[in-house]
């Protein structure tokens, strides 16, 4: 009999488990990075609304404003129905605080809507849920970019536009984090959900260049095409996404590998059987629960539902989730992490073309580069956190870097473009990696909490709310950055810098348990290993 191919041979090594986990991986993935690909187009779109206008038409303009009046006839329209200055209503003085508007709406609807959007996960399918999101999304995403092509100049129409499109997507995140804890256990997690949150930066790379291919020519195509896009990933949902392990029979966590041994045509795994009066050591995320004295907290009790193996489970209660140690911490921490991140998401190409005068399309793309350093600054959070068993600490010192380095940016990005491209991987970096490590591993880590005693129905709550509470400081940031950027971008960064500095205040207490518990988890204590 003639050997099997290498390639077959590869391709048979992997369990069927395996498969069906690599492929969930990979779509989930592939559908959050559609919905993050369409909401970069209006921070790309934001320099074709509002265009400065060159010095030397201002005379002619209002030469031919005083001859208009004298004769009472309607100024000449511009190709597209622009005027010099942009698309009204963004092309008069305070574009800014329109602008930072349109984004306000978006971030504060999604921040409304993500506290109810997890309970209501919880309670229908989510693949249904999901798939309802995105075709939403994807309809009102377009329908912005409807406005240029039928002339609509009216601020409460993008106004509208914004907040629908903000509820509606938020039926993304506590859907895809659900169904990705679902078929991952702990073991490596943060490494699992750094290279899995890069989603984020690739929607953000793709929606820019896509955005961007359009935005001098024919700006309503940069948002029709990635609502295309964000529709098309919808149907896909539906007719693929599994939402658990068990519905086709697979296991729901890592296997580790161990010595096996084989007897014929069977696979015998060994594995140690613990007596029932061997005390197992508990594993150190449990031991940090404990007070010094042993005992469990008592307000522990409170976030425990019955458990009676995981189907029959009542969905945890909004104020239960709350009571899961750490979440009320991290949550205040994402608020003014996600702050940063989105200030940046939301006005960094504003500020390429403000300060290094390139036009909207290579500004678009020079800001993908901030995204690039996100990509391994969330994987490499991951990586160290998983190594370390530490999620705050990692946490908080990428926090402490990041808020010197905004400074640094500040300075040297109006130096020349060589500066500012060495400084957007580095705050894309250390900006990034909490965020990412935060709404992935974290949000991962507290939704399965030992506390909860097997209880599977928490994580889209305890997502929810974390995410929930980090958009708010979403909405913040674009908000406060239209309102402060008018007296200096340099007070925009003060800004992003204080917000950096609170982040890492709200984390102190973890990283003190965390370092006190540190002997716990590294003495004689038998690793905790995920089976």
């Amino acid at each position: 009999m003639a050997p099997l191919p290498t390639g077959i041979r590869f391709l048979v090594s992997f369990s069927r488990d395996q498969w069906y986990r690599a492929f969930t991986f990979i779509l989930t993935f592939l559908l959050y990075a559609s919905f993050h690909l369409s909401r970069k187009p209006i921070s790309i779109v934001k320099g074709e609304l509002h265009r400065y206008c060159a010095s030397a038409n201002e005379g002619e303009l209002r030469f031919n404003s005083q001859s208009q009046k004298a004769s009472d006839t309607p100024p000449p329209q511009l190709p597209g129905n622009e005027t010099d200055c942009g698309w009204a209503p963004f092309d008069q003085d305070n574009y800014q605080q329109l602008l930072g508007a349109l984004d306000y709406s978006f971030l504060c609807a999604y921040a409304i809507g993500m506290y109810l959007s997890g309970i209501i996960g919880e309670r229908l399918p989510i693949r249904y849920y999901l798939t309802f999101g995105m075709l939403a999304s994807g309809a009102f995403t377009a329908l912005f970019g409807l406005g240029y092509f039928y002339n609509i100049h009216s601020f409460g129409f993008y106004v509208v536009t914004q907040i629908i499109n903000g509820l509606v997507q938020t039926t993304g995140w506590p859907s895809v984090v659900t169904c990705l804890g679902n078929w991952f256990g702990k073991g490596r997690r943060g490494l699992i959900m750094g290279v899995w949150n890069s989603h984020t930066s690739v929607g953000n790379i793709l929606g820019s260049l896509i955005a961007g291919y359009w935005v001098s020519t024919c700006w309503g195509l940069s948002f029709i095409v990635p609502g295309a896009i964000v529709a098309s990933m919808g149907i896909v949902c539906f007719l693929f996404l599994i939402e658990h392990p068990k519905d086709v029979a697979c296991s729901s966590s890592l296997v580790a590998h161990s010595k096996s041994y084989e007897n014929g045509m069977h696979r015998f795994r060994l594995q140690k059987q613990a007596l029932p009066s061997e005390k197992k050591p508990l594993d150190p995320e449990m031991q940090c629960l404990l007070l010094p004295d042993g005992k469990r907290p008592a307000h522990q009790n409170h976030a425990v539902l019955p458990a009676d193996g995981g189907s029959g489970m009542a969905a945890i209660s909004f104020t239960g989730a709350l009571k899961i140690p750490g979440v009320i911490e991290f949550s205040l921490c994402l608020l003014f992490a996600k702050l940063v991140s989105y200030t940046f998401l939301f006005w960094l190409p504003l500020y390429i073309t403000n300060v290094d005068h390139l036009d909207a399309k290579k500004a678009g793309e020079l800001s993908t580069l901030f995204d690039v350093g996100g990509i391994f600054g969330g994987i490499l959070a991951g990586v160290i956190s998983d190594r370390l068993k530490k999620r705050a600490s990692t946490c908080g010192l990428m926090l402490l870097l990041a808020a010197p380095t905004l400074y640094v940016f500040s300075t040297v990005s109006k130096m020349g473009l060589e500066a500012t491209i060495a400084m957007l991987l580095l705050s894309g970096a250390l900006v990034s990696g909490p965020y990412a490590l935060i709404t992935t591993a974290v949000s991962a880590d507290l939704g399965t909490h030992k506390s909860l005693k097997g209880n599977s129905h928490a994580l889209s709550t305890v997502t929810a709310i974390i995410d929930g509470t980090g958009s708010v400081g979403a909405a913040l940031g674009p908000l406060l950055a239209g309102l402060i950027s008018p007296s200096g971008w340099n007070n925009v960064f003060y800004m992003l810098m204080f917000a950096d500095a609170c982040a890492l205040l709200f984390l102190i207490r973890l990283i003190h348990k965390e370092l006190s518990c540190s002997g716990l988890a590294t003495g004689d204590q038998v690793p905790f290993k995920e089976h």
